[in-house]
């Protein structure tokens, strides 16, 4: 049997797990709760390729716990209550669910009560944000833990790793002499690293008794070799940003070219509908304030048709999205005023628009002399909002589209010179 390289390397003991310091590094939350053999239920939550699954079985491992696993996406209600039933005989149970976001309602409502008994400890992975797609009920009895990607040092170790276990293994003598493209191809993804160079290293396995890695043969090899798109592989976060892009740069057609490579794949249609609504206000914003309309309301209709017919509100949103006059000027306001936030901490909030809810807040002055705008000709009043500290900061920069441009003329008109509109 071909095994991956990938597979072949996975750790079999905790000590030997990369990355991911922040969780099971010395003293770290998870590894004090693994140390003491007292487990919460939890979700792993965090981009492919980070060790998700290893860390459950290395957890399994390490408690001598029995094990069993689930995929979301070929398992059912009654294959779940099925390992329950099993578990039920066992001892302090692990159940591994890969791609628990892919679970609908009443399948995660079945964990319910095993996991609220102790029956089993549930360890769920997931990619995408659980409080999206792990219910309520299920999501309170779980602790979260964020994975991250692998950094270039982590990387580094894991390919350092390969190289070895070609040697002494595979008795290949794999020499990496660059490694920038393996670390640009796996975007902090290290399966995506490894089958990267398994791949390479593959298509020169015939050719020379020493492989020597370099960024032009890197690039070459996967041009010429890696796969198409697969939802669960390693195209996934490729398509997706092509698509992402493509729309954020008006191009209808290319977008909807991405959103079939998508769809054929059977790509979630949640996962797609979630963002195309992040983007209708990341990338468009008030220069057509419609587009979020429309795009949440595609999420709404891919909630309730599912494929195949949802392809159909999802090609219409893409359409209109990449046809949209764009701006990310809410996007900017928001972190130019995050920045600030962090820069300037909690500055005073001015005297007249303060709450008084008391009268002694409004004997020391809080609300006094606010201006009611609806009292005003125009339902405007000059007032001053931001702390003293601040005054006359402008954060949000309307962009040059139609519609900011008749926003920036409308502030300009309330506001004067002011803010510099």
């Amino acid at each position: 049997m071909n095994i991956p390289l990938a597979e072949q390397l996975r750790p079999k003991h905790l000590e030997d797990y990369i990355g991911q310091k922040h969780l099971v590094g010395e003293g770290a939350v998870l590894r004090k709760a693994i140390d003491l053999g007292r487990i919460p239920s939890m979700i792993l939550w965090g981009p492919p390729g980070v060790g998700k699954t290893t860390l459950a079985l290395l957890i399994s491992q390490h408690l001598k716990q029995p094990f069993y696993s689930l995929s979301a996406i070929n398992s059912g209600v009654k294959d779940v209550r099925d390992v329950i039933d099993r578990a039920k005989h066992s001892f302090n149970s692990i159940l591994f669910i890969d791609e628990i976001h892919r679970f609908n309602k009443s399948q995660q409502d079945s964990l319910l009560s095993a996991v609220e008994k102790g029956i089993v400890t549930l360890i769920g992975a997931t990619t995408e944000n659980p409080s999206f797609e792990v219910i309520s009920p299920l999501l309170s009895r779980c602790q979260v833990y964020i994975l991250k990607n692998l950094t270039e040092e982590e990387l580094r170790q894991l390919l350092d790793t390969a190289v070895l276990h070609y040697k002494t293994v595979e008795k290949k003598n794999v020499v990496l002499l660059e490694t920038e493209a393996l670390m640009r191809i796996s975007g902090g993804d290290a399966r995506k690293m490894l089958n990267a160079l398994e791949i390479v290293v593959a298509s020169q396995s015939s050719k020379n008794d020493e492989i020597e890695i370099t960024n032009v043969l890197v690039l070459d090899s996967i041009q010429q070799n890696l796969a198409l798109y697969d939802k669960s592989g390693e195209m996934h976060y490729d398509v997706i940003s092509a698509f992402i892009k493509s729309i954020r740069g008006s191009d209808p057609n290319a977008a909807v070219y991405y959103l079939a490579r998508m769809i054929e794949a059977g790509e979630d249609p949640k996962f797609i509908a979630r963002r195309l609504l992040i983007l209708a206000s990341e990338d468009i914003g008030n220069a057509n304030p419609n587009a979020i309309l429309l795009a949440n309301a595609c999420f709404e209709s891919v909630n309730k048709i599912g494929y195949p017919e949802c392809r159909i509100p999802l090609s219409q949103t893409t359409i209109y999205l990449a046809t949209s006059p764009k701006s990310n000027a809410s996007y900017l306001a928001i972190d130019k005023a995050l920045d600030l936030v962090r820069k300037t901490g909690d500055l005073p909030v001015p005297l007249p628009i303060r709450n008084a809810p008391t009268k002694l807040m409004k004997d020391i002055g809080y609300g006094k002399d606010y201006k009611y705008a609806h009292d005003f000709e125009g339902n405007f009043a000059h007032q001053e909002f931001l702390p003293d500290a601040i005054l006359e900061t402008k954060i949000y920069e309307p962009q040059n589209n139609a519609r900011e441009k008749e926003l920036r003329a409308w502030l300009k008109s309330l506001w004067g010179e002011k803010y510099d509109y």
